[in-house]
């Protein structure tokens, strides 16, 4: 465990909680660092392959904090769990440099086969409240998936996702403009046909009064 690794991590949540007055009160009250710092320990208990003892330190850790982040999970300096209740990271989990979640984001798996199962966060991307990142998929360096949205499929860097599936609604910063998918319906209008019916009535009169030369046409209405 590296001090540099937790200096980083302590000095990302300076920088990104405005309700951070101090290094103390990070270290002391927030436990997003306190996650991460048992996590750094656990890991590298998982990587050494001591038996038990790391799935057992990540319950412990889960217990403490309300964040429950698996052994395996393999996560880059200055990450920062901003509040954090609810939090779920899984075993085959990436998470590159600078790297943010927020409480209730779930980094799950949709396998049941051993292997790559879980979301590769690359640097820099944040994932908004109560989001769902499901599966093998990539979330590309700066991305932004916005609270409550769940993603199975891959984000382009720099884009913003949002909604249930993610949809990406902006790229490096400009807004991508969606097209509906609604059906059209098209609902009857009763005056239109009245208003048809009538023209062609009057169409046949006036071909009537031509045929017949002014003649009575009382018949043909």
């Amino acid at each position: 465990m590296r001090t540099p690794l937790l200096l980083a991590d302590l000095r990302a949540a300076l920088e990104r909680d405005p309700a951070a007055t101090s290094w103390l009160e990070v270290v002391l009250c927030y436990p997003g660092f306190h996650a991460i710092v048992m996590h750094r320990f656990v890991h590298a208990l998982w990587r050494a392959r001591v038996p038990l003892l790391p799935r057992l330190l990540s319950q412990f850790a889960r217990f403490l904090t309300g964040i429950e982040i698996h052994p395996g999970a393999t996560i880059g300096p200055g990450f920062f769990i901003d509040h954090g209740m609810g939090v779920v990271i899984g075993e085959t989990t990436e998470i590159g440099r600078d790297v943010t979640l927020y409480q209730g984001v779930t980094l799950g798996g949709t396998s049941l086969q051993r292997g790559k199962r879980h979301p590769t966060l690359e640097d820099g991307a944040t994932i908004g409240v109560g989001a769902a990142v499901l599966g093998a998929i990539t979330i590309g360096a700066s991305a932004k998936i916005g609270g409550g949205s769940v993603v199975v499929k891959d984000v382009p860097p720099n884009a913003t996702v949002v909604g249930i599936p993610g949809r990406v609604v902006a790229q490096n910063g400009v807004p991508i403009r969606a097209v509906s998918e609604r059906p059209r319906v098209e609902m009857p209008d009763p005056e239109m046909e009245q208003i048809a019916e009538l023209s062609a009535r009057i169409a046949r009169l006036e071909r009537m009064l031509e045929e017949r030369g002014g003649q009575d046409v009382s018949a043909a209405l």
